[in-house]
């Protein structure tokens, strides 16, 4: 009996909107089902060819960081029910760490990113597409509070780097990405019908 193609969700939005929380939300409502989360985040270039100077100047918010063919080509694997390695981001280091971790693939892909409607490939290979919209003054403040708990930033740079790269590739690059979605989700995670209408679209293929 040959399975079906694996359904591939993908949920974007810009830094802080809220987008990794309708992710969790949608995965937390298939508990018995084969499903997975595969963050774009893992996938920004490998930068051990840079000196630390050098990478600290990178700019995360530009479809470039993102090694977007390797992420197309586990994807492409993953559909095909085939095992991928995936990589890990040293968010410290701020390069790719020498660890991956195996993936093994499931019914229900759940592709979470920044960015991953701004390329066509990637979009084709999607079935369901979700931007993910939230005030700015919201999505600042949980950033701030991310990056200080998680990821080690003082308050100073996490502003500067939010008012020099994030909100402009923003405007520029994400934002624009919305006309692709099928869904525009407000308020992220705590918007529960917009939630349990998506579960219930996944639900019909499943079934």
């Amino acid at each position: 009996m040959t399975k079906n193609k694996p359904i591939i969700i993908g949920v974007t939005g810009g830094s802080g909107s809220g987008k990794t929380s309708v992710s969790r939300a949608i995965f937390n409502n298939f508990p018995d089902h084969s499903i997975m989360m595969l963050e774009q985040d893992s996938y920004y270039k490998d930068q051990s060819n840079l000196s630390f100077e050098e990478r600290l100047n990178t700019n995360y918010d530009h479809p470039f960081a993102f090694d977007t063919d390797l992420l197309i080509e586990h994807i492409k694997k993953l559909m095909c029910y085939e095992a991928i390695e995936k990589p890990v981001y040293d968010y410290v280091a701020h390069t790719r760490s020498k660890v991956t971790l195996v993936q093994e693939p499931k019914e229900v892909i759940i592709l979470e990113g920044i960015l991953i409607l701004e390329d066509e490939r990637l979009r084709d290979l999607m079935d369901i597409k979700i931007y993910v919209d939230t005030d700015d003054d919201i999505r600042i403040i949980r950033r701030i509070k991310r990056d200080m708990e998680e990821r080690g930033r003082t308050l100073d740079s996490v502003i500067e780097q939010y008012l020099s790269v994030v909100k402009p590739m923003y405007h520029q690059f994400i934002e624009p990405t919305k006309r692709y979605a099928d869904i525009i989700v407000p308020e992220g995670g705590e918007n529960h019908v917009a939630v349990d209408l998506i579960t219930t679209k996944v639900a019909s293929y499943l079934s």
